[in-house]
């Protein structure tokens, strides 16, 4: 006869293994990974921040003796015109920045030692098959020496003098390889000199952006020998721009080499074409 189906007790002083020992243990692993990965996000070197700068910008603009993290911190602000190129330009002391999370994006805070008295604010957002940044109506100055670390054209002009940037309800919007503006930009270019001229300076510029359906660029003299005009629309990303510069009757000799470089002789005017 067949004996009944019976459950072995365990022998007197032995114990099952209870899972709740290994609870602790695992608690604890789980706890310092997710510290180490807290303080990594948070302690994040700035070096990482230029390397993901230098990447989108295709090495034009550089962050260099980089110091904090990447959510507080500084370094001096190189422009170049890429990789392979030998042009390079330092801004004048240090650029510092602040980032913080946001729920579509991030918000910056810059200051430059040199040319902003109160922080650039500006906001990033990411967006399907796009992005947008937006820039808090501010005022700042910038050496525009700095331009001629970006290549041709701008180290053959070497400009010095002052450009002052005043922005207003400024939005810059990508979506699907168009760009779309809105607010307004104001850029003035104040006692530009160039080392084409020895006339110094040669004179006083504005550039009005305005954003809209149709965004909009305006350039006028404001005083000097070396006159210039011209307007321009964005099509697409591209801008295309049609001006004209002139110099007054008695300075066209100090003006004539830079005449013939900025754009196409018509005389004694240069006829100035982008896009």
């Amino acid at each position: 006869m067949a004996q009944p189906f019976r459950l072995a007790r365990p022998a007197r002083g032995s114990r099952l293994p209870d899972s709740r020992a290994a609870t602790p243990w695992g608690w604890a692993l789980a706890g310092t990974l997710s510290g180490l990965l807290l303080a990594l996000v948070l302690f994040a070197p700035a070096h990482w921040l230029a390397q993901a700068v230098a990447r989108a910008s295709a090495g034009q603009v550089l962050l260099a003796d980089v110091r904090g993290t990447v959510w507080n911190g500084s370094a001096r602000l190189l422009l170049t015109g890429g990789e392979g190129s030998n042009d390079a330009a330092t801004l004048p002391g240090r650029l510092g920045w602040q980032l913080r999370p946001a729920l579509t994006g991030l918000t910056a805070r810059l200051q430059a030692d040199c040319c902003t008295t109160a922080p650039l604010q500006l906001g990033a957002a990411l967006r399907l098959g796009g992005a947008r940044i937006v820039v808090a109506d501010g005022r700042s100055q910038w050496p525009a020496a700095l331009l001629a670390g970006l290549g041709t054209p701008w180290n053959t002009l070497q400009l010095d003098g002052d450009l002052g940037l005043v922005t207003q309800g400024l939005s810059v919007e990508w979506v699907e390889g168009r760009l779309a503006l809105a607010g307004r930009a104001e850029l003035e270019a104040a006692r530009l000199s160039s080392r084409l001229s020895t006339l110094r300076p040669m004179g006083s510029y504005r550039i009005t952006v305005n954003g809209g359906a149709t965004s909009t660029l305006q350039l006028d003299t404001l005083e000097g020998s070396l006159q210039l005009s011209g307007s321009g629309r964005w099509v697409g990303s591209r801008l295309r721009f049609e001006g004209v510069a002139s110099a007054v009757p008695e300075r066209e000799a100090a003006l004539s080499n830079l005449l013939n470089i900025i754009g196409r002789r018509n005389g004694a005017r240069s006829i100035i074409t982008i896009g």
